[in-house]
């Protein structure tokens, strides 16, 4: 890096929560979490480094009985070059991020005062979070100061999780103020000098969701870890409290430890790591499994999605008799993580995250910093971390064989896996310590505080003055980009996967290509039969873009975009007078039907193979109405038989998405494959039956007015009735008068 002329003024601006120099109240509430840490740790890293003069980090003053008096202090000094700056908005309680917007304005011309009677303006201004980046873009026009942002969260991906909660979308417009928060993280967007991310997915993934979408002017710096809590093993770990508590159940503890630590989170995908150490009798002689998952007392007091983790691992365990060679302990605390990293690179072992999709990773950062060679998903932030410290191996989520290769490779191969350890501890140093952060950090800022000044003059020269807004159109690099008329998506793709998008590769590339082409006006979503795995592996395989909305397991799961997040309003609204104990009673040795597989079944689906020349499909339904059992019975492929909770269809489920999403279904284009997408086609949806499915279970919807039956297969077909209903332009029916 070269050395300026003089050194940096950088003011940190993160508005919400509580911020104080010691003791945060980590946890207190939704806005004092993760940012507020990031934020003071980012403060402390920037002001050690000799190329700067000051930092000020700016907050709210918070005066008020039922928070500690630290937060009336308008100046706290952390150092000698460091301070938190607190400043008026608003009233003087303390209040969520979501109620802060009417009094944003207040903040910066206050700050904006405190700057001019300070008369010292900052190099450069550095905004947290939407609202932060709103105060922020009044002062980069008013004082011509550069602005750089990160987001910490982003509203048009907050929106998506809040949907799968349940929440509807006037209630989360009430709750949380959601079209302002869009709005204004479009405007930081439009004004930022650079964005700083993570990861490269969040830059591809998330932020691509917005208009001022501008990926030149965005930058991967990773946070910092605390490396002084996270060090390599010293030798004498197995005296420790927390080894006992990790080889309380193995029957060799010598052995190396295979680690996992996440949530029992259906997405964390723990399951396979069971699948790929039960089917390696080597695997099983050369260590240990240790997973870390949470902390539990009885696993029915957990929430639903928890409980369903913990039994299949439980299942598992007991299907492969690895009784003795795996380890769940039941608790753990926050503070013994450090040393269960330890305990395990102590023991040779390995660490492994599985994740079916990982937006960060910070557990292999933690696991490289403590002396482990690391085993991770192929997806989000494992890529980065791996790629820039070559400490490790990714691997397919979602294939055992991979996993459990992979693992026997560096538990055999004791130089491999020292080259490892060796890079994972000097690559932390470099990419993910607070130090090596505050260097990229200034080398990234330092030429733009340079152009800015060569047009604007110094910062002590600056002062609040007309026409600068002229002045900053005219060194502008953005690029034009044209907003949409709507802030939310107005239209929705909605296809099978088998016998419908797979098939033929080329068209498939094209339609996805045109998805990818629309994806901000556009929603896409993924309906299948199939369970969440085996879609994901299928997408993989065919490089097909994650959609929206994945609909799984006949439409009994709907899982959102970025993180999968399960929609547990969905499953809350389905699970009535659903009694599968009592179907599978009824049915079980009913001829002409078989059980299919374990794998197949899951909470809200049974599946079977039937042979229509034996079963009879209405008779079916009979028995069970007879017998008081409310269910969906549908059958696919001609083979394949669901029963499904009377309120769960893949049909009723698209009606439930579209719903959430304000798209009305006449603006809704569904492709079918097998007669239980049937329900999904009928009504006011677009739809369409590709030629490979016109003469199979699909054939009776001919009588349906809203149908077009393709002539060309699989993908091609998609795409010919995509441009038969002129779907990304009018987007209607050709035989209606007027679109809507």
């Amino acid at each position: 890096m070269s050395t300026p002329s003089r050194k940096l003024y950088i003011a940190l601006i993160s508005i919400h929560g509580l911020i104080r120099g010691k003791n945060l109240e980590l946890g207190r509430d939704a806005d004092t979490g993760g940012q507020t840490l990031y934020v003071l740790e980012l403060a402390h890293a920037l002001s050690r480094h000799p190329e700067v003069a000051r930092v000020d980090l700016i907050t709210r003053l918070v005066i008020d009985e039922s928070v500690a008096t630290d937060y009336q202090i308008p100046i706290e000094p952390l150092s000698n070059n460091l301070r938190i700056v607190r400043i008026e908005a608003g009233p003087e309680r303390y209040i969520a991020k979501e109620q802060l917007w009417d009094y944003l304005d207040g903040f910066a011309d206050n700050l904006a005062q405190f700057f001019n009677e300070n008369d010292a303006f900052p190099d450069l201004i550095h905004s947290h979070y939407a609202d932060a980046g709103l105060v922020a873009v009044h002062l980069s026009n008013l004082l011509a100061i550069p602005l750089i942002h990160t987001g910490h969260s982003l509203g048009r991906v907050k929106r998506s999780r809040l949907l799968a909660s349940g929440l509807k979308p006037d209630e989360i417009e009430h709750d949380y103020n959601m079209s302002r928060r869009i709005e204004a993280e479009e405007l930081t967007l439009a004004t930022a000098k650079r964005v700083i991310t993570s990861t490269h997915q969040e830059i591809e993934q998330q932020y691509e969701l917005y208009d001022y979408y501008q990926p030149d002017l965005m930058r991967v710096i990773p946070p910092g870890t605390d490396l002084t809590k996270f060090k390599p093993p010293v030798g004498n770990e197995a005296q420790s409290a927390v080894y006992q508590l990790l080889v309380e159940y193995l029957n060799q503890p010598d052995k190396p430890m295979i680690l996992a630590l996440s949530r029992p989170d259906i997405r964390k995908n723990i399951g396979i790591l069971i699948e790929a150490f039960g089917q390696s009798i080597e695997l099983q002689k050369l260590a240990n499994l240790v997973i870390i998952a949470g902390n539990r007392d009885d696993i029915d007091d957990l929430e639903l999605g928890a409980q369903e983790v913990f039994h299949d691992l439980l299942v598992a365990i007991d299907r492969y008799n690895l009784y003795g060679k795996v380890a769940m302990p039941k608790h753990h605390k926050r503070e013994q993580v450090p040393m269960i990293y330890s305990v395990a690179a102590n023991s040779g072992g390995i660490f492994v995250n599985p994740a079916l999709t990982e937006p960060f990773g910070l557990t292999l950062i933690e696991a490289a910093a403590s002396g482990l060679p690391v085993v991770a998903t192929e997806d989000g932030g494992p890529q980065d971390i791996i790629g820039n410290c070559r400490n490790g191996v990714l691997i397919d989520p979602l294939d055992a064989n991979n996993i459990s290769n992979v693992l026997l490779l560096l538990l055999k191969d004791s130089s491999l896996r020292q080259g490892y350890i060796k890079n994972g501890l000097k690559g932390v140093r470099e990419h993910y310590s607070w130090q090596a952060h505050a260097v990229s950090y200034l080398e990234m800022v330092q030429p733009i505080i340079a152009d800015s000044e060569l047009l604007h003059g110094k910062p002590v020269e600056r002062r609040a003055r007309l026409n600068v807004e002229l002045a900053i159109e005219k060194e502008s690099p953005y690029k034009p980009v044209k907003r949409r008329t709507r802030l939310y998506s107005d239209r929705a793709i909605v296809s099978e996967l088998d016998l419908n998008l797979i098939g033929d590769d080329d068209a498939l590339q094209q339609l996805c290509n045109k998805i990818r082409q629309h994806r901000k006006t556009t929603k896409f979503a993924i309906c299948t039969g199939r369970r969440l795995d085996m879609a994901l592996r299928i997408m993989r395989k065919h490089a097909i873009p994650e959609p929206d909305i994945l609909i799984t397991s006949g439409g009994t799961e709907i899982y959102h975009a970025p993180e999968l997040s399960a929609d547990t309003a969905w499953a809350r609204h389905i699970d009535y007078q659903w009694t599968p104990h009592k179907i599978t009673a009824l049915l079980d040795g009913y001829p002409g039907l078989e059980k299919q597989a374990k794998l197949e079944q899951s909470r809200f689906k049974l599946s079977y193979y039937i042979d229509p020349n034996v079963a009879d499909i209405d008779e079916i339904k009979r028995l069970l109405l007879q017998e008081e059992q409310s269910v969906h019975v549908q059958m696919a492929f001609g083979q394949f038989l669901d029963i499904l909770p009377m309120r769960a269809s893949k049909g009723m489920a698209l009606r439930y998405v579209a719903d959430r999403w304000q798209i009305p279904l006449e603006r809704v284009f569904v492709a079918g494959g097998s007669g239980a997408d049937e329900d999904m086609m009928r009504g006011n949806t677009l739809a369409a039956v590709v030629a490979n499915r016109h003469h199979e279970e699909l054939s009776q919807l001919t009588d349906v007015e809203k149908i077009y039956f393709s002539s060309k297969p699989f993908a091609a077909g998609i795409l010919e009735a995509i441009e038969y209903y002129d779907f990304f332009n009018q987007c209607r029916d050709p035989k209606q008068r007027h679109s809507l």
